[in-house]
């Protein structure tokens, strides 16, 4: 069999304090504030037992964030709070003692008309940015790189006042498009990634999304599991990855062994992680994938550090990898129960599958000590984002791993 899925182990794994931004005291005004929100409730933790028996783990339990808001993706978690930190600023209210309902009362609303969003996605962060700004009655531009769905752009539309541009640039130059639009037009920019100079308002996004870790640690609890022993993380710029890695660093023990995930031909974090010198890097890949919520080719500055220090390992995956992780998830074994995931959400779930079952990546699946007593936490972070595409694969095979690997 040929291996072409790309993977390094981190020699160099921090026992050191996690991220101080991501403990559970710092955490608290997130968890705050997503209570206040009239449509918060916990995303189901579907446990796939019988797929655990098969393979020979304890436990499989997958995070199904196609459910959060009704946006079927998890990114609004980071857009509302952000977005509710950027308006206490300028309204100088206490992010960690008003409600959502709050600011959207009455004496507000004035100012809040007058506050403009702007962001770069390739789909579900914007319609996170969109929705939240729609709520508030606020109105968001939305920029998003070359190729994108026509389907996730009406998708934003739909979820709040926005104007949604798909453009002719890569994402990562969509995003710097962005930062130029809201400077030259006083908008605020609600970034899911990071540069120096621009980290307040991504680290809020990145606390944020510490919400469906927070619960997925106390749904395992129900199972009767205290902690996961290894959880994979897909990572475009690595915003959500760093997040929950660095929030599980701090509240797990023992730490789970974090993996990883990223699509082949754009890489960064696996780039960055491969130059070994403590410094982010950009893909090098040709930029193209289905991974759509992950083809990002620059490293989140907030959050490179976290998965430079507390990753065990990094996997740089095929497209055909996710496209396997959709149509497992789409037709569980025994009793389990299906989880409709994307070609984002799914990543983790293939990765996870491929370590388990290809013989040439024995190796890897022993050196993560993957066994009959590991429980394995995987995050679902988007559904059928967009439907045609998940048909195809799911069920008409599209995106099939070749040949020579099976």
């Amino acid at each position: 069999m040929k291996n072409d899925i790309a993977f390094m182990k981190n020699m160099h794994v921090s026992a050191g304090a996690g991220p101080e931004f991501l403990s559970e005291t710092a955490i608290e005004p997130v968890r705050h504030l997503h209570r206040s929100v009239e449509s918060y409730q916990w995303t189901p933790l579907v446990s796939l037992g019988a797929l655990a028996k098969e393979v020979g783990v304890k436990g499989i339990y997958v995070k199904d964030e196609s459910y959060r808001f009704g946006l079927n993706a998890f990114k609004g978690l980071g857009g509302i709070y952000a977005l509710s930190c950027a308006v206490c600023e300028r309204l100088g209210l206490d992010v960690e003692k008003v409600s959502f309902a709050e600011l959207k009362k009455p004496e507000y609303q004035e100012k809040l008309r007058n506050m403009i969003f702007v962001t770069a996605t390739d789909g579900n962060h914007g319609r996170g940015v969109a929705w939240a700004a729609g709520q508030l009655g606020c109105k968001a531009y939305v920029y998003m790189p070359k190729g994108s769905s026509k389907y996730r752009a009406q998708a934003i539309r739909n979820a709040g006042k926005a104007e949604v541009t798909i453009t002719d640039l890569p994402y990562d130059d969509a995003v710097r498009y962005a930062q130029s639009m809201s400077r030259e037009h006083g908008w605020i920019l609600i970034q899911d990634t990071s540069w120096p100079g621009y980290e307040k308002v991504p680290s809020w996004i990145i606390q944020g999304y510490t919400t469906m870790a927070y619960e997925a640690l106390r749904q395992l609890r129900k199972y009767g599991e205290e902690t996961p022993t290894h959880v994979f993380l897909q990572a475009g710029v690595g915003a959500m990855a760093g997040g929950v890695a660095g929030y599980l660093v701090n509240a797990c023990r023992p730490r789970p062994v974090i993996t990883v995930v990223e699509p082949d031909q754009v890489a960064c974090i696996y780039e960055s992680a491969r130059h070994q010198d403590g410094e982010p890097h950009a893909a090098v890949g040709n930029g193209t994938t289905i991974m759509a919520g992950l083809n990002c080719g620059e490293p989140c500055t907030v959050t490179w550090p976290i998965l430079r220090d507390f990753a065990s390992f990094y996997m740089a995956c095929p497209d055909y990898v996710a496209a396997n992780g959709m149509r497992q998830l789409a037709a569980p074994k025994g009793g389990d129960l299906k989880v409709t995931s994307g070609e984002s959400g799914a990543a983790t779930m293939g990765a996870f599958m491929a370590v388990m079952e290809r013989p040439e990546l024995a190796g890897l699946k022993q050196e993560m000590g993957l066994n009959e007593n590991s429980v394995v936490l995987l995050f679902s972070t988007e559904g059928d984002t967009d439907p045609e595409s998940y048909r195809e694969i799911v069920y008409h095979g599209a995106c099939a791993a070749p040949k020579e690997t099976y």
